[in-house]
């Protein structure tokens, strides 16, 4: 209701780690005086961060308003937040301090730090003491007439217009804000949850909060409430609704990790168990369950510590692949080649502790597969088996994803079916789960399994014409496969082919780096149908904004691991009409296994650099692998950059590289045929 209690929903809705106005206490402990007016003066995703932790330190709130050029009023607004936290801190377990931190938007874990408790105890006193939030219909007619949607915020205040009915009612959680990793397809699993549950005779509530749950979901659901999804926002809800049971396997990692905490209330998770939720997230039950279940993995544990870490990776060998877990969109994710990078990373990318463990798993370069299941506990049913095009090590998401397989034998496609029916009975999986593998040196072994939808449902059930997330939450509710029409194992391939192409924002995103690895940088995707999967890549490229020059140039920059693959592509693009460029070393690898090619020098040298082919046009597509050591790293960042800012494609993976290939090779096999 006050603009104070909206930045604070705001602020806690974003799962950044942070849930007041202020950076983490190491970082804002670490900011040097010179730093706060540095970065107050120029706008970035933290300076608001960085004003609240200046106010706390006593600086002037109008030297704030003058270095910032933020309104006075909203200056005054943080001042008085900053000022009220010392207020609560010196009156714990005040009722009356309590309502007034709760009417400015002050979250009960925000509370339990200034008063030394847990969060728990700030959530049963206000419960005990009747301060519980009511919820206010959002007018979605702007007041011309009087709003009828059921579409609801909470406040604390007297009245509440949320009148909860006598009908049985399941909640379902949204995935919170939209962001790369987690977007619009799990709003679009929502949306067909809510359906199957309004079929089956429920009351369906949705929580969620991104701008386009309301596009979507507020004239679906029976009610929509748009509020974080944190333990506290979630459970006022369920406190009020008091649901048969809450669906978390919709909402992606930002659902699924609240489960844990929603049962310690007594909420019941309908669905996959939260025990089972954990076996799949938990990395040691994972091993122990897959170990029972006669699956391969490859080689990897769980670190705690920087030397824990090291200690692994020396045992499995390198290169290996670490992350944290309980993430989404590989976030913090990197293949390490050697001691000193993994120290690094231990040290500055991540936070490791018994909390926060780190996974560290041997790297296997294999080709890269994705499964989707629906199982009700007896019956697996697989609408599809996706291939990658680029192998293991590029994101799930960033990869081109095709339907059905096209490089995969019979026997690999029975192993695989094989393995995510022993996977979902084993997991004792009730819905949906995803799992990835990796096909390497003529074996499968699992990489990782998500109980829950994943950004392959909306591709795959439009491709199958299984209604994926409408059967899972039928499963869910206690529904069997076969009653449905649905047979064990695998959907029969659909004709044609069908083409996932990820959609990059790298020309807006000035400072990133384009090159693809296990942290998802991809914003959106598009897809491709055709009778080949040369056609249907064609159309998936153009539709998601690459060119795809047909003639011309091709400039080589390439790391000494690749350049025989290099060398293999470099010919047959130069059998199709392409003029071959490369920097020395490489041009000087290709001439000796017959490539004519010319020399692009590097960047700094003499004569014609790699700079200046991009930036003249002359060259029609950008090959750059990564090299490891600082300025070969440097270059690489420059031409990749130079690439995007000059609307050259440039290609990271050699898998791309051929797949691009193959395209042009079937056009230019077309015209000579015409």
């Amino acid at each position: 209701r006050n603009f104070e209690e909206s930045l604070q929903k705001a602020i806690r809705s974003l799962e950044t780690g942070i849930k007041h106005l202020g950076l983490k206490t190491k970082q804002a402990q670490a900011l040097t005086e010179e730093e706060i007016e540095r970065r107050i003066r120029v706008c970035d995703d933290e300076r608001l961060f960085i004003i609240g932790d200046a106010l706390r330190r006593g600086y002037d709130w109008e030297q704030i308003v003058e270095w910032s050029k933020i309104d006075k009023f909203f200056i005054w607004k943080l001042k008085k937040l900053v000022d009220f936290e010392k207020t609560i801190a010196e009156n714990k377990f005040d009722k009356e301090i309590l309502i007034e931190a709760k009417k400015l938007g002050f979250a009960d874990v925000n509370i339990s730090v200034l008063w030394n408790v847990t969060e728990r105890e700030v959530f049963n006193f206000r419960k005990e003491n009747g301060i519980m939030p009511v919820y206010k219909m959002v007018d979605t007619c702007a007041a011309e007439f009087e709003s009828e949607t059921p579409y609801f915020y909470g406040t604390y205040e007297e009245e509440n217009e949320s009148v909860v009915s006598d009908k049985e009612k399941i909640i379902v959680l949204g995935s919170g804000p939209i962001r790369i990793g987690q977007g619009v397809e799990f709003d679009y699993a929502t949306v067909h949850s809510v359906w199957a549950i309004k079929e089956m005779g429920y009351e369906a509530i949705i929580i969620n909060n991104n701008p386009e749950t309301v596009s979507t979901d507020f004239s679906i659901s029976d009610k929509l409430y748009f509020e974080p999804l944190t333990e506290e926002d979630v459970m006022n809800i369920i406190e009020l609704e008091k649901p048969k049971g809450v669906v978390v396997q919709f909402g992606g990692q930002t659902a699924i990790n609240l489960a844990d905490k929603l049962a310690s209330h007594g909420v019941q998770i309908l669905g996959t168990t939260l025990e089972d939720l954990d076996r799949a997230e938990n990395r040691d039950k994972f091993e122990k369950a897959l170990q029972e279940m006669g699956i391969p993995q490859p080689l990897g544990k769980t670190s705690v510590s920087k030397e824990e870490a090291i200690k692994i990776a020396n045992e499995i060998g390198y290169p290996v692949l670490v992350r944290p877990s309980y993430v989404l969109g590989g976030r913090a994710m990197e293949i390490v080649y050697s001691e000193n990078e993994l120290a690094h990373y231990m040290e500055f990318a991540v936070d490791a502790s018994p909390e926060h463990p780190v996974l560290v798993d041997r790297y296997m370069v294999g080709k890269e597969i994705e499964v989707d299941a629906i199982c009700d506990g007896e019956t697996v049913v697989i609408p599809g088996i996706m291939e990658h095009i680029e192998r293991a090590g590029v994101h799930s998401g960033d990869s081109i994803a095709v339907y059905p397989p096209q490089n995969i034998s019979q026997s690999e496609i029975d192993t695989l079916v094989d393995y995510t029916q022993r996977l979902a009975k084993g997991l004792k999986v009730v819905g949906l789960m995803n799992i990835q593998y990796v096909l390497f040196e003529g074996n499968v072994y699992v990489i990782e399994v998500n109980p829950r939808s994943s950004r392959t449902v909306p591709f795959l059930s439009k491709i199958t014409e299984v209604p994926m997330a409408n059967l899972a939450t039928k499963a869910i509710l206690g529904q069997k496969l076969t009653d449905l029409g649905y047979k064990n194992g695998l959907v029969p391939n659909k004709e044609g082919v069908f083409v996932k192409v990820p959609v990059f924002s790298f020309s807006k995103l000035t400072k990133v780096d384009i090159s693809l690895g296990p942290e998802m940088k991809s914003t959106g995707e598009v897809m491709g149908k055709d009778t080949t999967l040369e056609k249907a890549l064609y159309k998936g490229l153009v539709a998601a904004g690459r060119k795809v020059p047909m003639h011309g140039s091709i400039l080589f920059t390439v790391a000494d691991k690749h350049k025989q693959e290099a060398a293999d592509l470099a010919a047959r693009f130069h059998e199709v009409g392409f003029r071959i460029w490369a920097t020395e070393g490489t041009a000087k690898f290709f001439e000796e296994k017959g490539i004519p090619c010319k020399i692009g020098y590097k960047i700094g040298e003499d004569d014609v650099n790699l700079i200046d082919l991009i930036q003249k046009g002359k060259v029609q597509y950008v090959v750059n692998t990564m090299t490891k050591g600082k300025q070969s790293e440097r270059d690489g960042f420059q031409i990749r950059r130079m690439s995007v800012e000059n609307g050259v494609p440039c290609l990271t993976s050699m898998d791309t590289v051929e797949a691009i290939l193959k395209v042009i090779e079937s056009m230019s096999f077309k015209m000579e045929t015409m």
